[in-house]
């Protein structure tokens, strides 16, 4: 992928070197086409590999799940929740889980497990704290995601929680670069200006490099355009703003309407204050369900 120079922040006087070096190193390495996560766990890795095989079998992907215990639990966690397995008899074969969830749910757990190990690298010590909120944002945001697209679209569910996992990709890839700039924190204003420009790009040269579905690489890339155009019904993108908006102010009730005005995913979605909270009223044990399945 590669990046116009004339897109390169320009060194303001008073921006540090090392903030301006910074930005030259994302600049290099999104047109160099490098774009991969540091210190994410191996077993994330394989299960993306071997599922990039369309024709793989449920057999295969179990022998290479069940060789990470915990992945195989989390697995197993998510088929028994309350939303997925609706009739109340416990799974307790991580082949029937598999043939029960479906890869794109598979994807999701070895994700989230991936997400929610980071913190334990050595390499990332001392960014436990932000590690830590944005992995609970995605995963608040990937449960948001599954039971809007379930209720208001004809989205399927399960791409839509892998979308909202993956919709601040970009932002963990900044995370887990900035240890080898540790001035670039110290100036929050900064940094998260850095995070504004850059994540968006960063997680589709990412994706892309996983081979992501284009539909959840167009989601993750265009999900906070609130004036997007988008004729016909509502798709992942749509799904995906609403759950990041709705996931955003779910503790402030009192401005949701406000923000939610005028933004066009809300009304191909047919979705206002009222519906929001008659979601909530509904869904939030299925919604707190999920979110523990994920490990939150």
């Amino acid at each position: 992928m590669s990046i116009p120079a004339q897109e390169i922040p320009a060194a303001a006087d008073d921006v540090n070197t090392e903030v301006f070096a910074f930005v030259k190193a994302l600049a290099a390495e999104l047109s160099g086409g490098k774009v991969d996560l540091p210190s994410f766990p191996n077993i994330a890795l394989r299960v993306r590999q071997i599922l990039s095989d369309e024709e793989v079998s449920q057999e295969k992907v179990g022998r290479v799940v069940g060789s990470e215990p915990m992945l195989a639990a989390r697995l197993l966690q998510i088929a028994n929740s309350a939303a997925i397995n609706y009739s109340g008899r416990p799974i307790t074969e991580l082949r029937t889980a598999i043939a029960r969830l479906g890869f794109n749910m598979v994807r999701s757990a070895a994700i989230a497990f991936a997400m929610s190990q980071l913190k334990k690298s050595d390499a990332l010590k001392g960014l436990e704290q932000p590690l830590d909120d944005l992995w609970q944002t995605s995963a608040a945001v990937a449960a948001m995601s599954y039971v809007v697209a379930k209720r208001f679209s004809r989205v399927n569910p399960d791409t839509a929680m892998l979308a909202g996992l993956l919709h601040g990709i970009g932002r963990l890839y900044i995370l887990t670069r900035v240890t080898r700039y540790p001035r670039l924190l110290a100036d929050q204003g900064v940094y998260a200006s850095i995070v504004r420009e850059w994540h968006t790009p960063i997680a589709q040269a990412l994706l892309e490099n996983w081979e992501m579905a284009e539909e959840i690489v167009s989601a993750v890339s265009g999900h906070e355009d609130l004036e997007r155009r988008h004729v016909g019904p509502p798709d992942l993108t749509d799904v995906l703003t609403v759950s990041q908006l709705l996931s955003a102010f779910k503790n402030h009730p009192d401005t949701l309407e406000l923000n939610m005005h005028d933004v066009a995913a809300c009304r191909r979605l047919q979705i206002d204050a009222a519906g929001y909270q008659k979601l909530i009223e509904e869904s939030q044990h299925e919604i707190d369900a999920l979110r523990d399945a994920l490990g939150v």
